[in-house]
């Protein structure tokens, strides 16, 4: 089932096998996937890494620690009809592929009732099938989650039924290696019992890419960012309010070879001065500001190849995530829930 009414952002409930779960989210884009993505140069970039021995030892490495996954995949290919093989290499695309358009900021808010706020920012060609995805799978945990058109969830920002908060931004690392891809780590988090699982899931898994990783849990006054990449991992507690881009700012880890954009550069500065002039902090000033013309934090200029296509701001207290999406700046929520 699909709700949203034309140029908002739409919700979908799935149901059933993991299976049944990627046919369904297959069946939802599968008009603006051909139309846009398959026919675009993203797609084409990455199928030239088929013959590449390292995906071969990467999807044998999926299909042994990720079943259920592999599963939601091969439901996307059946409902996109494209070859399986080529659908999981999609999902290595910011593993093969270092440099994928980036975008993404996070504001982390510590406290006794921790604030998550996130923009996500995307292609604004894929908006129309975006959706915030309802998903109950057999025999795995319930979430909701923001999806992009042919991909499985995992990506973007996640709440659980057990609780669990993530936010995922890119990082253009440039050591990729063989590993389990990053996109296969955010769906697994969505699995996730507890914080402590989780953070355990990225800091022991052998990893292939770099994503920076925001998590918290209904329960839990503990606020986590985590740094990744194919070689380390860097967790730290955040005990004060921060904002976060797409690159490596931990220390240690920082120090690998990345790709660091204008854009990604300016969000961080300029959020991290919000921040710092104290006081009541509200994550919607800071994430729709655009007092920098050029290289705002909204992003939503025509000549910006990324939008903000949506704004989630999470709420952890000691029962449950209340959690709201905003789907156009300075205007109500699109989607607001006491708990998932």
């Amino acid at each position: 089932m699909t709700t949203g009414n034309n140029g908002r952002l739409g919700q979908i409930t799935v149901t059933g096998t993991h299976y049944d779960i990627g046919v369904q989210l297959g069946r939802h884009a599968a008009d603006l996937f051909h139309s846009y993505t398959v026919a675009g140069g993203v797609w084409a970039r990455v199928m030239d890494w088929r013959d590449d021995p390292r995906v071969t030892r990467m999807r044998s490495m999926v299909e042994e620690r990720f079943p259920p996954y592999c599963q939601e995949i091969r439901g996307l290919a059946a409902a996109l009809e494209l070859p399986y093989d080529d659908m999981m290499l999609w999902h290595f695309r910011g593993d093969v592929w270092e440099m994928p358009p980036e975008g993404c900021t996070t504001i982390q808010v510590p406290g006794k009732t921790p604030v998550i706020a996130h923009n996500e920012d995307g292609d604004a060609g894929q908006f129309s099938r975006c959706a915030i995805a309802h998903v109950r799978p057999d025999g795995g945990k319930a979430f909701s989650a923001f999806i992009y058109p042919g991909s499985v969830p995992g990506q973007a920002f996640a709440v659980t039924e057990a609780g669990l908060v993530s936010t995922i931004n890119h990082i253009g690392a440039h050591n990729a290696g063989v590993g389990l891809p990053r996109m296969l780590l955010g769906r697994a988090l969505l699995d996730c019992g507890t914080l402590d699982e989780a953070v355990t899931l990225l800091k022991t898994s052998e990893r292939s890419g770099a994503y920076h990783v925001t998590l918290a849990q209904a329960g839990d006054e503990r606020l986590f960012g985590v740094e990744f990449t194919h070689s380390g991992c860097s967790v730290r507690r955040i005990e004060h309010a921060e904002c976060h881009s797409n690159h490596m700012i931990h220390k240690g880890i920082s120090d690998e070879p990345q790709e660091i954009s204008p854009s990604s550069k300016a969000r961080l500065q300029q959020g991290s001065e919000l921040i710092g002039k104290g006081g009541n902090i509200d994550p919607l000033d800071i994430l729709w500001d655009k007092s920098d013309p050029k290289l705002p934090l909204y992003r939503h200029a025509p000549e910006d190849e990324y939008h903000t296509l949506a704004t989630a701001v999470f709420h952890i207290d000691e029962k449950a995530v209340h959690w709201s999406v905003y789907d156009r700046a300075g205007e109500p929520p699109c989607f607001s829930s006491p708990a998932n």
